[in-house]
């Protein structure tokens, strides 16, 4: 017998969401905000020589740079104001999280804090941001106003401007994130992230046929890669969707004449319960130290740091050392964001109060241990298969010189953002018939009364 909720999942039409005008009103505001950031990605700073500067990063196009542009829609070859894109909030997010389970006070605000403690940290996290966002602004000016050439104007008012202008365009899609999540249809961030690489998929595969067409690379290599590319997208809809149905039974209870309960459900969970998180993290936090790398390697270094540029060009894109950390930093954090997201105590001591239970367990605590028994067996299958999905593709794509927009960590971000948005789309609709579903009983009842 189906549920209430299939039921409608069943029913969802093209008519029933031609009258969800709610969902339509989100759909549009998250369509116009990822237009307003699509635009603030060619607008360039003030200073800067766009053509000197586009031939300086064209040497720089396939490193650590590259993938910055590619989670920035393009905002950095062009240096525009977005040029940081949302990486400073997502490090700042990463740093108050992990603050959040060893430090004891925000460790408590985390707990027990509620909804007053969960607006305290994403307060926290937002000043930690603009402190990133003016640290690598910083930076990028410094290291601009050292090349000959890039900049027409050099000196302190070039330096403040841009760290000014990079930290607020920082700051504005961080705001700007925070709102599609809340007005639009959901996952405002990510979509920021998903809107900038679908937006150079299409250069990057007109890319990789001229590459093929010239001679740059073997045709049987592009055909591999576009082979690889649709088995990625297989696996990551295969793996997304899959999940470990736990069976929950409710016992039978008599309240007077009638009995209550005694229906079973399931409690799904999924292989990556972390989502697209991880890579998104890993890459934010491997461009924070290379980038600091990067603008002490062009500096006059004393003999005791002269290590520095061969540690910044050893963790360049397709090189051992990183391809080592980016997959040591994916599988931590698909553990730890696990670990945030879903808590096995917390979820047996809810079951226990609703009188739930897992067949042939105790509940309580043997059901929190079966439980972190279970998700971390999940765990281990989902990290093996977001590291495969993202640094196989990328050592292949490093040998041929291909764009990073046919890597596995663009395909993941673009397919599984896809997936939750649907989703979140689904959600809203079913919300939509169900107060529809609410409102005819209460007609019909008013009628009978």
């Amino acid at each position: 017998m189906a549920s209430a909720a299939e039921q409608l999942a069943a029913n969802m039409n093209i008519g029933a969401f031609a009258k969800a005008t709610e969902l339509h009103k989100r759909i549009w505001f998250t369509l116009g905000a990822l237009i307003v950031y699509r635009i603030g990605t060619f607008i360039p700073i003030p200073g800067i020589d766009p053509a000197a500067f586009a031939q300086a990063f064209e040497g720089q196009s396939q490193g650590i740079l590259g993938m910055f542009n590619m989670f920035s829609g393009g905002a950095v070859e062009r240096m525009a104001i977005f040029a940081l894109n949302v990486m400073p909030y997502i490090s700042a997010s990463i740093i108050v999280q992990l603050l959040g389970t060893i430090y004891p006070p925000w460790e408590k605000l985390r707990k027990e804090g509620g909804e007053a403690g969960r607006k305290t940290l994403n307060q926290y996290t937002r000043y930690l941001t603009v402190v990133l966002a003016v640290f690598q602004s910083f930076g990028i000016a410094s290291a601009l106003s050292a090349q000959p050439g890039l900049v027409t104007s050099a000196g302190p008012f070039f330096i403040i401007s841009t760290v000014v202008t990079l930290t607020g365009g920082t700051m504005f899609l961080m705001w700007l994130g925070e709102q599609m999540t809340s007005r639009g249809v959901g996952n405002g961030v990510s979509l920021i992230i998903f809107a900038g690489i679908v937006a150079g998929l299409p250069g990057g595969i007109l890319r990789l046929f001229n590459l093929g067409a010239t001679g740059g690379i073997p045709t049987i290599a592009v055909l591999l890669i576009a082979a690889i590319a649709v088995a990625v997208v297989v696996a990551i809809v295969f793996m997304e969707r899959s999940q470990r149905r736990l069976l929950v039974q409710y016992p039978k209870r008599q309240q007077g004449n009638r009995m209550f309960g005694g229906d079973t459900s399931f409690l799904p969970l999924k292989i990556n319960t972390a989502g697209v998180i991880p890579p998104i993290f890993a890459s934010s936090l491997l461009l924070l130290p290379t980038t600091v790398m990067g603008f002490l390697a062009t500096a006059d270094l004393p003999e005791w740091a002269q290590w520095l540029p061969t540690a910044a060009a050893q963790l360049q894109n397709g090189q051992p050392l990183f391809m080592v950390m980016y997959g040591a930093l994916i599988v931590f954090f698909c553990f730890f964001y696990t670990s945030v997201v879903f808590n096995p105590e917390d979820t047996a001591e809810n079951l226990r109060k609703y009188g739930g239970f897992l067949p042939g367990i105790r509940p309580g605590k043997r059901t929190a241990e079966y439980l972190d028994f279970v998700l971390t067996r999940l765990t281990v299958i989902g990290a093996a298969y977001i590291t495969a999905v993202c640094l196989l593709p990328e050592a292949l794509i490093s040998f041929y010189n291909v764009p990073f927009y046919l890597g596995g960590t663009s395909i993941l971000i673009v397919v599984s953002v896809t997936m939750d948005t649907v989703t979140q789309i689904q959600s809203h609709l079913l919300a939509h018939q169900y107060e529809g579903l609410i409102k005819k009983s209460k007609l019909r009842g008013s009628r009978r009364s």
